[in-house]
């Protein structure tokens, strides 16, 4: 095995070398060719190793291209491989990460492709949480939100707070009055996630920075025996905001039922908020969302006494709870 493993470290060096001399493509392909070969012969470690230290060379001699193909093999070898996630699988998909220039095509393919297999191959069927934060926060840095947004809603306990100052940046660059849409980017989907503790933390981080921001904003703190809470006298749909997180932690049906109809005419302005809302009600308080009617089957099932063309099947569907993707809370 050490006769072996000194074996590995010369081909790794001498490809290191002709990266050192410029030649990026040559040590490219030798490292696919190399790296084929002990696939063949299912010697996982060594291609895995050969594929990682290569492209971290081409990634730091700023061969984004030739350094994302080789890490994208590496994913795929993983995948092979039957790898399961862990500290030091996970750790090469980082360090490669962390590595590329925010404008290379491969990126992208290399991100999806690490999701993919630790989707497959790990604990959390919408991907590895330490990757999807890490991805999330270099989004995050380079103002990519929508981008940012998707990952940090699926990573972890640190997660929430990139995505609360996300969203407040964000923000800044827009009217005032819009506030309450830009923390509801973050609130709404994780509530809808089953995330309150996330949810909590991002409307907490948001309206500090709102309020650190704007001392003149009029703000009101309400107490009582239960619950602690802040009222912004000029932005309604952030209260309703802050009483919905109370509200589903207490999980009382009457009460988010009163809250809907104090901000019925605000929430007429937020159409996009509907769908969330509707899901929101049927997880957290049992109160189905509306059926949706459809006048041909209501006149046809009156005419012949029952269901028709199928509509019991649409009422089922209706009932069925979707989790809306956050893009969908612009």
């Amino acid at each position: 095995m050490a006769a072996r493993g000194d074996k590995i470290e010369k081909i790794i060096s001498r490809m290191q070398t002709r990266i050192s001399e410029g030649q990026y493509y040559e040590a490219q392909q030798q490292t696919r060719v190399i790296a084929a070969r002990h696939i063949k012969a299912a010697n996982w470690p060594a291609a895995i190793d050969i594929l990682y230290n290569v492209a971290q060379a081409l990634l730091k001699a700023g061969q984004g291209g030739s350094g994302g193909d080789l890490s994208i093999f590496l994913v795929d070898v993983y995948t092979q491989a039957s790898l399961k996630p862990d500290a030091t699988s996970r750790g090469r998909i980082l360090v490669c990460l962390r590595l590329f220039a925010p404008d290379e095509p491969t990126r992208k393919k290399f991100i999806t492709e690490a999701i993919a297999w630790s989707s497959k191959f790990g604990d959390y069927p919408a991907g590895d949480p330490e990757i999807h934060h890490v991805v999330g926060s270099l989004y995050a840095a380079e103002h990519d939100p929508y981008d940012a947004e998707r990952h940090l809603l699926t990573g972890t306990k640190d997660s929430p707070s990139v995505l609360g100052r996300l969203e407040y940046t964000w923000y800044t660059q827009d009217d005032a009055h819009t506030a309450p849409l830009y923390v509801a980017r973050a609130v709404l989907p994780y509530l809808l996630m089953a995330n309150v503790r996330a949810a909590k933390e991002c409307f907490r981080l948001f309206t500090t920075a709102l309020l650190a921001d704007n001392p003149s904003l009029a703000s009101q703190d309400v107490t009582s025996q239960s619950a602690d809470t802040r009222v912004f006298l000029s932005l309604p749909l952030l209260n309703f905001l802050s009483l919905l997180l109370l509200a589903v932690q207490r999980g009382s049906p009457e009460l988010y039922r009163q809250l809907i109809k104090q901000y019925t005419s605000q929430l007429r302005q937020v159409e996009s908020w509907k769908e969330s809302l509707e899901t929101i009600a049927e997880m957290y308080f049992h109160i189905q969302r509306p059926r949706q009617s459809n006048p041909l089957f209501d006149m046809m099932g009156s005419l012949f006494g029952g269901n028709a063309g199928g509509s019991g099947s649409a009422t089922k569907a209706n009932k069925e709870i979707e989790t809306p993707f956050a893009e969908g809370l612009d």
